[in-house]
């Protein structure tokens, strides 16, 4: 499977690349994935990849837990065979535009709480690289 997050903006912050380097680093170990970054909206939607799955970061998505994370990535994977990929979409400081939220299969929430979207992909990346370490048993997640 390929994991696919898709990004309106860039880092500029070294910090904060530093950071999505390190958990990039991680989350290769159990699965291809990659890191999109878009200029605009319109940009976005042409770089959704074929057959993809769309998974919108939006705060009226639903909250999982860091073992709900893994159970979805398992079901995903299960229903689209393991081929298709899987698209985390995140807009940039309005959010993602209705058309795509219309589009997206689900929608996930960190919460009712406002994270700039340069640190919401941070912690998505460590979410998903959380998650392949809890199917695979290991101690990262405690």
């Amino acid at each position: 499977m390929k994991l696919h997050v898709l990004c309106v903006g860039r880092l500029k912050e070294s910090y904060f690349q530093a950071a999505e380097d390190e958990y990039l680093k991680r989350l290769r170990r159990y699965v291809d994935a990659k890191v999109v970054e878009v200029k605009d909206d319109a940009a976005l939607i042409a770089a959704l990849p074929a057959r993809a799955r769309l998974i919108a970061l939006d705060s009226r998505g639903e909250t999982w837990s860091s073992e709900e994370l893994a159970k979805k990535l398992v079901a995903e994977e299960e229903l689209r065979g393991g081929g298709a990929p899987i698209a985390f979409l995140i807009g940039g400081a309005d959010g993602l535009p209705t058309e795509l939220l219309a589009r997206a299969q689900l929608k996930l929430s960190f919460g009712r709480i406002t994270l700039p979207h340069r640190l919401a992909r941070i912690v998505l990346i460590e979410q998903l690289y959380r998650a392949y370490t809890i199917l695979r048993g290991e101690p990262y997640h405690r």
